[in-house]
């Protein structure tokens, strides 16, 4: 019995970035919304939610990326040149927002500019990492297996438009999570957040997902012609679906129900996507059987993942088991 090794570690990728953008996605919502909170006790019960969590959601970073370059060393070679700018300022922004996460707690006088550092990190990260994939939503000219466009490539109006859907959606993990997370008048305003963001996330997958198919025919194709159309009906259903459940839950004062409801548009934005990009590494250019490395890495490869992800979802399972519930106000991680 023969396995098709680089589908399998396609699906593998595609579940490593998928666990970074819901996991790290609401606590970079956190700092995005941390000016919007003026009150020092209300940020420091925002940036409490998550200091237990942030720096294991990285994990899933690492792994993606690493795991690009091991497995798919090609479509990592294509790509990272092309998408240079957004990920080093994706890179800055974390580090900012990382060290804010201590420094603040370390400082009288200057917590103010972590608070800013922790804000306009989350937000910079939240932003580039939406510039990075509309760059490569929008395609990557590949010419003899190498990267053949300019610097400015990735800076189109439908990149910088969905740079703005990604700070808006992770805004909208950040609303709910507080509201799963918090007591009182935070996870009040919270709610109100989360209604807003919602209707600004739904508004900027619409524009996106209209705009899409019109940037390569691939994607034309596989949205309207037959028989894979009928994704255009059953995924905006289930968007849908989502958007009820979580206006639901708020309007029912329900803790945990927004939070998975947004979680939901965001699994169901990146099947959408999937469905789009397949069997493309870098869409129109690159297939995943192109841009794998030989069978033989692949499986060395394997082994190892075999043994390393199921760790790793353990015991981010854990992390999450053992702080689970609301965070006390007169308690901290810190």
């Amino acid at each position: 019995m023969t396995f098709d090794l680089p589908l399998i570690w396609a699906a593998i990728i595609a579940f490593a970035v998928l666990a970074y953008v819901i996991l790290d996605g609401f606590d970079l919502g956190v700092g995005i919304l941390f000016p919007l909170f003026p009150e020092k006790h209300d940020r420091d019960v925002m940036m409490n939610s998550v200091a237990p969590v942030w720096d294991g959601n990285e994990t899933w970073l690492v792994l993606g990326g690493g795991g690009l370059m091991a497995v798919f060393p090609l479509a990592y070679a294509t790509v990272l040149p092309a998408l240079y700018a957004p990920i080093i300022a994706m890179l800055i922004g974390l580090i900012f927002r990382g060290v804010a996460f201590e420094y603040r707690w370390r400082t009288r006088r200057g917590e103010f500019l972590w608070n800013w550092a922790f804000a306009a990190g989350s937000t910079l990260a939240a932003f580039a990492q939406g510039l990075a994939l509309g760059a490569l939503v929008q395609g990557i000219p590949v010419e003899d297996r190498a990267y053949a466009g300019g610097w400015w490539d990735w800076l189109t109006p439908f990149s910088i438009v969905t740079g703005i859907a990604i700070v808006v959606g992770y805004g909208l993990l950040g609303a709910t999570w507080l509201v799963m997370k918090t007591h009182g008048d935070l996870a009040e305003r919270a709610r109100r957040l989360a209604v807003r963001c919602c209707f600004a996330t739904v508004a900027a997958m619409g524009i996106v997902s209209l705009w899409t198919p019109f940037l390569e025919p691939v994607y034309l194709e596989r949205w309207f012609g037959w028989p894979t159309a009928i994704f255009s009906v059953i995924v905006p259903l289930l968007v849908l679906g989502c958007v009820y459940l979580l206006l639901k839950g708020i309007r029912d004062r329900r803790d945990v129900q927004p939070f998975i409801a947004a979680l939901g548009l965001f699994v169901l934005g990146y099947i959408g996507i999937g469905i789009s990009f397949y069997p493309y590494m870098v869409p129109a250019s690159l297939t995943i059987w192109d841009a794998a490395a030989p069978d033989e890495s692949l499986a060395f490869l394997l082994a190892g993942a075999l043994v390393l992800v199921p760790i790793i979802l353990a015991y981010t399972g854990y992390a999450y088991w053992v702080f689970r519930g609301k965070v006390d106000p007169e308690e901290g991680y810190h």
